[in-house]
C-alpha cells in the first residue's frame, strides 16, 4: 500500500491506524474497478463494526477469501449508486479524505442500517437507552465531566451512574453485575403499536425504561459502561426480533429448548405441544400466503423465494448471498429483492410470546425443507 503524502501527520482514528489508505484517486481515474474492490474488500475486513455485525448473524464467514464478500458488493453498489466515485473526484479529495469517508461514513452507515433491519427492536431499545441516560437528570457520567476530559470517547465505553452517587463509588465485574441483577422482574411486554405506519410495538414507555435503568442502576450499585448497561437493562425486557438469522445449530439442538431434557413427555405436555404446532402451522400457512401474494400467485417466481428464504435463512448451510444467486441462477439484486419482500412480510407477523416465535420458526424451517426438496425432485423429473 502506498503511504499518504498529501495529508498533514495528524492523529489517526483507528480505522486509519490500522490501514494506509489506498491509491483510491489514481484508481478512479483509470477506472480500474478490480482495484478499487480489492480496496473496498480491505475496508470492510478490518472495520471494527464487521466484529458486532458477525456477532449479531449479518456475516457469514465461509473462509478467509469470501467472508466480507457480500458487504463489499452492497458496499460498492451504495457508492456506485449514490454517484460518490464521481463526487470524490470532482471535489478533488485526497486519498487519506477518501478512505476516511468510505470507512468512517459509509461503511458504518450500511453496518448500523442492516443491524436496524435485523434487529429492530433491540436496535431501537438500546438507542433509547443511550438518549434516556444522557438527558435525563437522574444520570450523569462518571468516567469524565464530558466537556473537557476525554470529550471524543465513544459512547459505548462511556460510563454512567445515578446523580446521587458521590464521584469516586467503585465499579464492580460483569458477572458481579449480572448476580445482581436477577432479582428484577422482566417487565411486562406493551403492544401498542406505535410508528408512521403503526407496525411497531412500544415494548415499554419511556417513563417505565427510565424507572428500569434506575432499578438496574440501584441493583448493581456500581457506575457501568453504556454497552454493558444496556444489555443489562434489554435482559430485563421481552425483547422479540423475530428475524430469521441462521443460529448456528441443528434441529436436533433446538428441539432441547421444548422438552424435558430426558426428551419424555407427559400427556399435558404432549397436548400444549401439538396446540402449539397447530398454531405455529397457521402462522407458517398466512405467513407462505402472504409470499404467494407478493409476487401474485405465479409459481415460478414463487418457487424462487421459497429458495431464498430456505438458503438465506433456514438451511444448517450458511450460504452467501452471491452463492445462493448462484444455486438459483437468478442476479444478486433479484436474491436482494426477494429478501427484502421476506423480511417485510416477516415484520407483519405478531406474537404474545417469545415461545410462539420459535415454534414458527421450527414448523417453517420444516415446510419449506419439504417445498423446497419437492421442486428440486419435479426440476429434475421435468
Amino acid at each position: 500500500m502506498s503511504a499518504i503524502k498529501d495529508g498533514p501527520r495528524v492523529a489517526r482514528s483507528p480505522l486509519e491506524r490500522q490501514n494506509r489508505s489506498g491509491p483510491w484517486v489514481e484508481s478512479l481515474r483509470s477506472s480500474d474497478v478490480s482495484r478499487l474492490w480489492a480496496e473496498l474488500h480491505r475496508i470492510v475486513s478490518h472495520h471494527p463494526l464487521v466484529r458486532a455485525s458477525r456477532n449479531a448473524g449479518l456475516l457469514v464467514e465461509e473462509g478467509s477469501h469470501n467472508a466480507y464478500t457480500d458487504l463489499t458488493q452492497e458496499l460498492f453498489v451504495q457508492l456506485l449508486s449514490k454517484a460518490r466515485f464521481q463526487h470524490y473526484l470532482d471535489t478533488e479529495m485526497s486519498d487519506a479524505e477518501v478512505e476516511c469517508e468510505i470507512g468512517q461514513i459509509e461503511l458504518t452507515n450500511l453496518l448500523t442500517s442492516e443491524l436496524r433491519k435485523r434487529h429492530p427492536e433491540s436496535y431501537r431499545l438500546a438507542r433509547r437507552i443511550s438518549t434516556l441516560i444522557q438527558s435525563s437528570a437522574n444520570f450523569r457520567r462518571f468516567d469524565s465531566s464530558g466537556i473537557d476530559d476525554e470529550p471524543h470517547r465513544r459512547l459505548a465505553d462511556r460510563v454512567y451512574g445515578l446523580s446521587e452517587w458521590p464521584d469516586h463509588k467503585s465499579r464492580r465485574d460483569s458477572h458481579d453485575l449480572e448476580q445482581r441483577i436477577q432479582m428484577i422482574p422482566v417487565r411486562q411486554r406493551d403492544t401498542r403499536m406505535v410508528g408512521c405506519t403503526g407496525d411497531s410495538q412500544i415494548v415499554i414507555g419511556n417513563s417505565d425504561l427510565e424507572d428500569l435503568i434506575i432499578s438496574v442502576l440501584e441493583a448493581a450499585d456500581a457506575p457501568v459502561d453504556v454497552r454493558t448497561l444496556r444489555s443489562l437493562v434489554m435482559s430485563r425486557l421481552p425483547v422479540m426480533d423475530i428475524y430469521l438469522v441462521p443460529l448456528g445449530g441443528d434441529d436436533g439442538e433446538e428441539g432441547n429448548q421444548f422438552e424435558p431434557v430426558d426428551g419424555r413427555e407427559n400427556p399435558e405436555q404432549g397436548l400444549l405441544r401439538r396446540e402449539s404446532e397447530r398454531e405455529a402451522a397457521g402462522f407458517v400457512d398466512g405467513f407462505l400466503k402472504s409470499l404467494h401474494d407478493t409476487v401474485r400467485g405465479k409459481v415460478k417466481q414463487y418457487n424462487r423465494m421459497l429458495g431464498v428464504l430456505w438458503h438465506c435463512y433456514l438451511s444448517p448451510d450458511h450460504a452467501t448471498q452471491l452463492e445462493v444467486a448462484a444455486i438459483l441462477g437468478v442476479s444478486d439484486s433479484l436474491v436482494s429483492d426477494y429478501r427484502r419482500r421476506i423480511e417485510q412480510a416477516l415484520r407483519a407477523l405478531s406474537f404474545s410470546e417469545i415461545e410462539e416465535a420459535r415454534r414458527f420458526e421450527v414448523a417453517l424451517r420444516e415446510r419449506v425443507r419439504a417445498l423446497v426438496l419437492v421442486g428440486d425432485e419435479e426440476s429434475v423429473t421435468v
